[in-house]
């Protein structure tokens, strides 16, 4: 099946550049090109991509809400959020916007063709690079959830939340593997059975679980 795709971004370079790269790809389709969170917003709507490629910097309405507007319909289109490294303030805004993805502009496009397809193909993830940066910021910070430490984390075993806290350390299933002694095919059951007994969506919301609890703050 062919990956349906949107770009949004307010310069025309980037866009016309990941378009001729995804013209390449024989399971990769561009259906529209936005400017603006606006027009991102319509054209979502319209088109109903598989993944919309999202910039966060843009006049008007800015692809942190143009991300949550989307998102929120709830049809399956999921969004990757692509942009600059110092843009480290807008990370999480826009995932709790609800962002499948978040990468950097400076990765080499062959890697932003893979992260499309990944997070198609219903699985969340985020450059490493931005994930140590994110841990970096949000383990400086008072929790910003303090309310929320804690919740959810009762009903899961100890092991299951020391798979939750790597997975918050941005460590991949086979690097938790090596971590924790076990196969890497265990290491993946545990995070299936993670986002079932959390009740969310990907590893990227098990991220953001993790630093909502306070999980990884705790642990460093």
């Amino acid at each position: 099946m062919t990956v349906r795709v949107v770009l949004v971004d307010d310069q025309p370079l980037i866009r016309t550049a990941l378009q001729m790269v995804i013209a390449e790809a024989d399971d990769l389709e561009v259906v529209g090109q936005a400017g603006t969170g606006e027009e991102a917003v319509r054209l979502a709507e319209a088109e109903r991509p598989d993944v919309v490629v999202m910039d966060i910097r843009m006049p008007g309405m800015d692809g942190i809400e143009a991300t949550r507007r989307i998102t929120e319909r709830g049809d399956g289109t999921q969004v990757i959020v692509l942009t600059t490294f110092d843009d480290d303030e807008y990370v999480y805004g826009a995932l709790r916007a609800g962002a499948s993805g978040f990468l950097v502009k400076d990765m080499a496009l062959d890697d932003i063709l893979a992260a499309v397809r990944v997070v198609a193909a219903g699985d969340g993830l985020i450059a490493p690079t931005v994930t140590r940066r994110l841990i970096r910021e949000f383990a400086q910070r008072p929790q910003a959830a303090a309310t929320a430490s804690g919740r959810g984390l009762e009903m899961l075993t100890e092991r299951e939340r020391e798979v939750l806290t790597h997975v918050g350390r941005g460590l991949s299933n086979a690097e938790i593997a090596a971590e924790l002694h076990i196969s890497m095919a265990t290491a993946k059951t545990y995070v299936t059975r993670l986002l079932g007994k959390l009740g969310v969506r990907d590893r990227v919301q098990l991220v953001i679980t993790a630093y909502e609890t306070g999980l990884v703050g705790h642990s460093r």
